[in-house]
């Protein structure tokens, strides 16, 4: 068995191009779908971050006025834990914040990349009624073209046997006189 390595290959069917433009449109659609999605998500979590950011700042506070509650009763051991609770809200703080301005920049990014999506989808979207237009333009050009074609073509081909009928008729004179010189020649 050959496997077929002789065989011709199937030549491509030729591409529609507004097919081209619609499966491309499509795609930065979807793609734009996915970013914004994920944006949202993005937002969300924003809003979840900054209402941690709010609880582990109250709670700082509350810590800060326990310790110095504590202190001012002389209760060094609850001084000691209210301190250590104080430096895990200030951990908390601290991380929160940090995931919140990193999702705050990811989150624009993230709206930035859809708008640019959707403004080149409207660009593409556009750009493929003017293809349409053009296309729909050149088919009647290239329609009027193959009439005007085919007209020439049939005026060339009454002129050729134009031209055959006089060849035809200088070939009948031709032996005409041959003939007729024949005779006089006898």
């Amino acid at each position: 068995m050959l496997f077929g390595f002789w065989r011709k290959k199937d030549k491509k069917k030729p591409v529609d191009p507004l097919a081209a433009f619609d499966q491309l449109i499509e795609d930065l659609e979807r793609q734009g779908a996915e970013v914004r999605k994920s944006a949202a998500t993005l937002l969300a979590l924003k809003g979840e971050l900054s209402r941690s950011l709010e609880r582990y700042s109250r709670r700082l506070e509350d810590i800060a006025q326990r310790c110095g509650v504590a202190e001012s009763r002389g209760d060094v051991k609850g001084a000691q834990v209210l301190r250590r609770d104080q430096e895990q809200a200030q951990a908390l703080l601290r991380s929160t914040r940090e995931s919140l301005d990193r999702t705050d920049l990811d989150s624009r990014l993230l709206l930035e990349a859809a708008a640019e999506l959707g403004a080149r989808a409207t660009e593409l979207r556009i750009e493929r009624q003017s293809a349409s237009a053009r296309l729909t333009a050149g088919s009647l050009v290239t329609g009027a073209m193959r009439e005007q074609v085919a007209r020439i073509e049939k005026v060339l081909a009454v002129d050729a046997a134009r031209d055959e009928v006089e060849r035809a008729h200088a070939l009948a004179e031709i032996y005409r006189e041959e003939r007729g010189e024949g005779e006089t020649a006898e």
